[in-house]
C-alpha cells in the first residue's frame, strides 16, 4: 500500500473531498449462518453476489460497472426494488479509484438516495475480515435501528451523487445492502435482513 502511496498519515475519510488514502486494520471475526430455527437471532442473508471486473492486480474498474452487476443481482435474487434498501454499508477505503468506483456502482443501480456508510475511519482496512467485521456491525446497526456515520466525512469527494452519512441517526431499518472490492478486481454483495 505504501508502494501505491495509498496510505493516509491521519484517520481516513471515504467519500470525502479531503480523502487522501487508507489506514490499515486488524481483526477477525466469523458468523454461522443456519437454517437451524432454535440458532436464530433475527437476521437473514437475503441474498449474495460476486462479480469480478478483471481491471487491473491492484486497480478497480473506473466505471464501477462490474460493482453493480453485484449489487443489481443481489437485489433482484432478494426481491428488492431500490426503495426497500434502508441503507448501503460500503466498502469505502477512502482511496481515489475505489470510492469514485464505488459511488458509479451506487449510481448505476439508482440507490444515490439511500444512506451510505464506510466504518473504515474506526478500525481500518482489515483486508480479509473487513467484509465479516462490517456486515457484524451492520447487523447490529439493524438490530438498534441506529445508522452510524462515515467518520471524517465533511464534502464529498465523489463526482456521482450518494447520500453518505455524516451524523448518527436513529431510523427503521430493516435492509442492508454490503458491498466489498478487493484486488484483481473482485466485487461482492450482500443483502443482509433484520426479520
Amino acid at each position: 500500500f505504501q508502494s501505491f502511496q495509498a496510505i493516509s498519515p491521519k484517520v481516513c475519510k471515504p467519500f470525502d473531498a479531503a480523502r487522501n488514502g487508507i489506514n490499515l486494520g486488524e481483526a477477525a471475526g466469523t458468523v454461522v449462518l443456519s437454517s437451524n430455527k432454535k440458532l436464530d437471532r433475527g437476521f437473514q442473508l437475503l441474498s449474495g453476489s460476486v462479480s469480478n471486473d478483471a481491471n487491473h492486480i491492484s486497480g478497480p474498474s473506473r466505471t464501477g460497472i462490474e460493482l453493480n452487476m453485484a449489487i443489481t443481482k443481489v437485489m433482484k435474487d432478494a426481491n428488492l426494488s431500490a426503495k426497500e434498501i434502508d441503507f448501503i454499508s460500503a466498502h469505502g477505503t477512502a482511496t481515489i479509484f475505489n470510492d469514485e468506483m464505488e459511488a458509479n456502482a451506487i449510481n448505476l443501480a439508482n440507490l444515490q438516495h439511500v444512506p451510505v456508510n464506510s466504518l473504515k475511519g474506526y478500525f481500518g482496512h482489515t483486508l480479509g475480515a473487513a467484509g465479516i467485521i462490517e456486515s457484524i456491525i451492520s447487523m447490529q446497526s439493524l438490530k438498534e435501528d441506529i445508522l452510524l456515520p462515515t467518520i471524517g466525512f465533511q464534502n464529498i469527494g465523489v463526482t456521482m451523487p450518494i447520500n453518505v452519512c455524516g451524523s448518527l441517526y436513529k431510523a427503521s431499518l430493516k435492509n442492508c445492502l454490503k458491498t466489498a472490492s478487493g484486488f484483481g478486481g473482485c466485487n461482492a454483495a450482500v443483502i443482509l435482513n433484520k426479520q
